[in-house]
């Protein structure tokens, strides 16, 4: 089942940063393309700490819930028709795309039951569920570099958008002091369960 879930987290991540190359490339920029990372290969998108180092700490950690992020892919805003507009596009298309693979995920899990398949089958697509719906809440906090502050920063204007661009050296930071201060546990994971419930998925966070 582990292996299951870092194939899962892998491509999740994988599809989630192509996309914001991809919504890059269709507006104009083609650095993404022309550096390699509009692959589904996992080797040009692998980040040694996100993608490798850290599922495996969780894991040899004993952690419930493995978690990650890929490369992100590289971005020249000059190369933009509209690069205000461009990359609130270019920011939504990540989380987007984890809406896309979470609603897939939970059909196969729904099939699943119907079907009555195998146990290991209908938590394989439950974890994809929840791995994509952590994914797209994460991403969507607008904490600099995250998705959020993308999309966040594209209806900001004059001395205020100065101010939050200027911010964006210290996000890193300031997430990783969020996260050992227990975003996930105080915040998203609550969010995370209720929504899960919704969906009608039980799973241990």
């Amino acid at each position: 089942m582990i292996i299951v879930q870092i194939i899962i987290l892998f491509f999740s991540i994988i599809i989630h940063e192509v996309s914001h190359g991809y919504m890059a490339y269709l507006k104009g920029d083609d650095t993404a393309y022309k550096s390699g990372r509009l692959t589904l290969n996992p080797l040009p998108h692998i980040d040694i700490f996100g993608t490798i180092l850290l599922p495996l700490f969780m894991y040899f950690m004993h952690f419930r819930f493995l978690f990650g992020w890929a490369k992100p892919v590289p971005i020249n805003p000059n190369n933009l028709k509209n690069p205000k507009k461009d990359l609130i596009l270019i920011g939504a298309a990540g989380p987007v795309s984890n809406l896309i693979l979470l609603l897939l995920f939970w059909s196969l899990f729904k099939l699943s039951i119907i079907l009555n398949l195998n146990q290991s089958f209908s938590n394989g697509f439950a974890f994809g569920v929840a791995i994509n719906l952590l994914l797209l809440i994460f991403n969507a906090i607008p904490i600099p570099p995250l998705d959020g502050s993308r999309i966040l920063a594209g209806f900001l204007k004059g001395k205020i958008y100065d101010y939050y661009v200027s911010f964006d050296k210290y996000g890193f930071v300031v997430i990783i002091i969020l996260l050992y201060a227990g975003l996930l546990n105080k915040f998203i994971f609550p969010v995370m369960i209720f929504v899960l419930k919704t969906m009608g998925i039980s799973f241990g966070l």
